[in-house]
């Protein structure tokens, strides 16, 4: 999976850093991170990355208002939704929007991973 690119778009940075060190370990190239919605729409127009991660409650502009932007900038990104438990209405928002898989948080390693290759079969 090293030819991938991924963004990672989440608020907490503590978030982003448990993801992006998971992904390293699998030798998955992270090319840029975002704390918000807004940030996200411009990695995705700046970097054209094979998968964003988005969280879903971000401020300024929230995962799910992203996704259209998001796809507007970058066609061929596959989003994976990051949700907290609970916010399965959300998730079932976002999938209508656009985005291929979710995971919730706290996410485990292999659910990632099988996400990742989800969407990437697509």
């Amino acid at each position: 999976m090293s030819e991938l690119r991924v963004v990672i778009a989440d608020d907490a940075m503590f978030m982003r850093t448990v993801l992006k060190n998971l992904l390293l370990e699998e030798n998955i190239e992270v090319v840029g991170e975002a704390s918000n919605g807004n940030e996200a729409i411009e990695l995705a127009k700046a970097e054209r990355p094979d998968i964003m991660t988005l969280d879903i409650t971000m401020p300024e502009l929230d995962g799910i208002s992203a996704i259209p932007k998001i796809l507007e900038a970058s066609p061929n990104t596959k989003i994976i939704m990051v949700s907290a438990m609970g916010q399965q209405g959300m998730v079932i928002d976002a999938i209508k929007k656009g985005a291929k898989d979710f995971i919730t948080k706290p996410f485990e390693k292999s659910r990632i991973l099988q996400a990742i290759k989800k969407v990437m079969d697509y």
